[in-house]
C-alpha cells in the first residue's frame, strides 16, 4: 500500500507547483531516496530539468529525463520495471498508472481551478485504491 501526501500550497500559478516539486526532490534526494518525478508531457519535463539546475544556487540534483539517475524524470508510461522505486511526485493532472510502484507518492496542489479539479479526483482514486492519505495545508489559517 502507497502512501500519498498531498501539499496544498496557497500560490495561484503552476510555476510554484514546478518549483514546491523541486524543493521535494531535493529533501528526498539528500534523504537517500530514489525519485521519478511525473510530468504531463516533454515540455512539462524539459521546464522542470531547467528549473532543477536554478531553483537553488547553493545545490545540485544530478537527474535525468528518461535515463537511469537517483531522480528521474519522465512522462508517459515506465518503459521498464524500476526495481528501486521510492518515490513518485506526480506533477501531472492524471494519476500515473504505475502509481502502486512507488512506496511513497506526492501531490502538488495549487489554487488553479484545473489542478484543484484533477487532484481531487487524484484523492478519490488513492482512495478507491486503499492508499494511506495524508495532507499538508500550507495556507495561512489552514
Amino acid at each position: 500500500m502507497s502512501q500519498v501526501d498531498f501539499y496544498i500550497l496557497p500560490d495561484e500559478t503552476a510555476e510554484q507547483r514546478l518549483l514546491f516539486g523541486c524543493r521535494l526532490a531535493e529533501k528526498a534526494f539528500k534523504l537517500g531516496h530514489s525519485l521519478y518525478l511525473h510530468c504531463a508531457d516533454s515540455s512539462q519535463a524539459q521546464l522542470l530539468d531547467d528549473m532543477l539546475w536554478h531553483f537553488q544556487a547553493s545545490s545540485f540534483l544530478p537527474h535525468a529525463q528518461q535515463a537511469d539517475s537517483p531522480l528521474q524524470l519522465g512522462w508517459g508510461p515506465l518503459d521498464r520495471e524500476r526495481t528501486d522505486n521510492t518515490v513518485l511526485i506526480n506533477l501531472s493532472l492524471e494519476v500515473p498508472a504505475f502509481f502502486d510502484r512507488f512506496q511513497r507518492i506526492t501531490e502538488i496542489v495549487v489554487q488553479v481551478p484545473e489542478v484543484l479539479h484533477a487532484t481531487r479526483n487524484a484523492w478519490r482514486f488513492y482512495q478507491q485504491h486503499e492508499c494511506k492519505l495524508d495532507r499538508h495545508d500550507l495556507r495561512k489559517g489552514h
